[in-house]
């Protein structure tokens, strides 16, 4: 009993660090993207500023929306903490796990996307309708790329939980799977910039109408209800920065103050990571963004026949 509340304790500990940190990963990101590129830029804790201050302010609605509108910054925030409930992200086990957890990880984010469309689409705005679109087009084959990332998991460890894919199954086995875990870690982050609409898909700080994707769903939000959307896009970019932390450092067999050590390290070496990528690189062209992200499902494709050879 001792045992397992320890291990409780450890994952809650674990947890505590994810959502302290997340809004300080986009900050990160920016901030090394900033360095690079030759600019001054923000601080990296800019982020927890912004939620401050909005946090402070009222909520103003329109007059065409309804309830739906009211309730998608709350479901997406929800969404994107228990999705963190199923995250190992103490490298052992998650806070809550069930077989088949890991297609319910993918589903529950995906259902914090959905209703975030609804509210997009209650304004009555054809601009958000056409940012609402574009999103969940995307995230469609994001979530295809997710779930065959799992596959090959699965096919790796016999497990269908995240607990057990990224848990001390994938540690024992994580010497002889070197090259797939090296190449799903790959597909992950290059998912993640998708799913947390990063460039090359997407870029936060942009405002070109044609361009924009996540950011036109969300013009009409403001105060507390665009607080709770900004951090649960930073804390989805924690979870998958997470993922991908532990195919590359499987964490089982560490100590706690080490695991937790390790992660908060892990979260800043992704978000520098992310902010590299932006630097280095320019934003696709909308019709090729369905090709990025069928390419980087296909890395974990590749991973997936290395597995069954």
């Amino acid at each position: 009993m001792a045992h397992l509340t320890g291990r409780m304790n450890d994952a809650l500990l674990s947890l505590a660090v994810v959502l302290a940190m997340a809004p300080l990963l986009p900050g990160v990101a920016a901030r090394t993207r900033a360095v690079l590129t030759g600019r001054h830029g923000a601080p990296a804790w800019q982020l927890y500023a912004d939620l401050w201050k909005l946090a402070q302010r009222g909520a103003v609605y329109g007059t065409t929306t309804t309830w739906i509108f009211r309730m998608a910054p709350v479901a997406a925030l929800s969404a994107a903490i228990a999705a963190a409930l199923l995250v190992p992200l103490d490298g052992r086990a998650g806070i809550v796990r069930f077989g088949g957890d890991a297609v319910a990880f993918a589903y529950v984010l995906g259902l914090g996307r959905f209703l975030l469309a609804l509210g997009a689409l209650d304004t009555g705005s054809s601009f958000e309708g056409m940012g609402a679109s574009r999103d969940v087009t995307f995230a469609s084959i994001v979530e295809f790329g997710l779930l065959l990332t799992f596959a090959a998991l699965a096919v790796a460890t016999g497990e269908l939980s995240l607990s057990g894919m990224f848990g001390a199954p994938l540690a024992a086995k994580s010497g002889a799977l070197a090259a797939p875990l090296m190449l799903l870690a790959l597909g992950l982050f290059a998912l993640m910039l998708a799913e947390c609409a990063r460039v090359p898909v997407d870029d936060p700080s942009t405002h070109l109408e044609l361009t924009m994707v996540h950011e036109v769903m969300v013009l009409d939000h403001g105060g507390p209800d665009l607080a709770m959307i900004q951090y649960s896009g930073a804390l989805k970019l924690a979870l998958f920065s997470a993922l991908a932390l532990g195919l590359v450092v499987p964490r089982a067999n560490w100590a706690a103050p080490a695991s937790v050590a390790g992660l908060a390290a892990g979260l800043l070496v992704s978000a520098a990571a992310v902010g590299v990528v932006e630097a280095v690189t320019a934003r696709l062209r909308m019709a090729k963004v369905p090709l990025y992200i069928f390419g980087s499902a296909a890395i974990g494709g590749f991973a997936l026949i290395l597995l069954l050879r």
